[in-house]
């Protein structure tokens, strides 16, 4: 079991919850700290994938730590040297878009930012309906900055929706080591 402490951030793509939740399960084997974060969004919004509620209790239970919801939450994450990575799954285009202008205003973007402020990685599992659109612009601006490490990832529905992108949350504990020594897992994209 490692030492290495993680910080896990989801975002508002509840289809992809389940695959996280899958993923942070793995990581929790692995790692003996491992600390959720939402955004405000996935903190509170109650969908056909279920609800808030329900989402903080499985966070809760999985990793034994209280999710971390706010601005005021997460700001520590950096002066405290809290985590040693941050993983973003999902990260929605939505926060990519964030992090690519520096924008800092939920709760994933300040963990963010208060987690780069000390030159450690971050690792984002891409879950967007736009990554081959609007999107892909933000993608590339973070695929070419420094402590950014990307979960494989690929088209989820090419026929159906062709510039939606989701990572290979299988791929994640892999990306998560690979980060932590500062490298990008390879192949980065995939093809189903």
């Amino acid at each position: 079991m490692s030492s290495k402490r993680i910080g896990f951030a989801l975002c508002g793509s509840f289809c992809t919850h389940e695959k996280a939740l899958q993923a942070l399960k793995e990581l929790c084997e692995h790692y003996e700290t491992v600390i959720p974060i939402l955004t405000e969004t996935a903190a509170t919004t109650d969908t056909r994938f279920g609800t808030a509620s329900d989402l903080m209790k499985k966070l809760e239970a999985i990793t034994g730590q209280k999710p971390l919801c706010t601005l005021t939450d997460v700001e520590p994450i950096g002066p405290k040297g809290l985590i040693d990575v941050l993983v973003i799954a999902p990260a929605t285009g939505n926060t990519m878009a964030k992090l690519a202008a520096g924008i800092a205003d939920s709760a994933v973007t300040m963990a963010a930012k208060s987690h780069l402020r000390n030159g450690r990685p971050v690792v984002i599992a891409i879950s967007s309906n736009d990554g081959l659109a609007a999107g892909a612009r933000n993608i590339g601006e973070l695929l070419n900055r420094k402590h950014y490490y990307f979960v494989p990832f690929g088209q989820d529905d090419p026929v159906g929706k062709p510039t939606s992108l989701i990572a290979d949350f299988s791929k994640l504990p892999d990306t998560v080591e690979a980060a932590l020594l500062e490298k990008q897992i390879q192949p980065l994209l995939y093809a189903k």
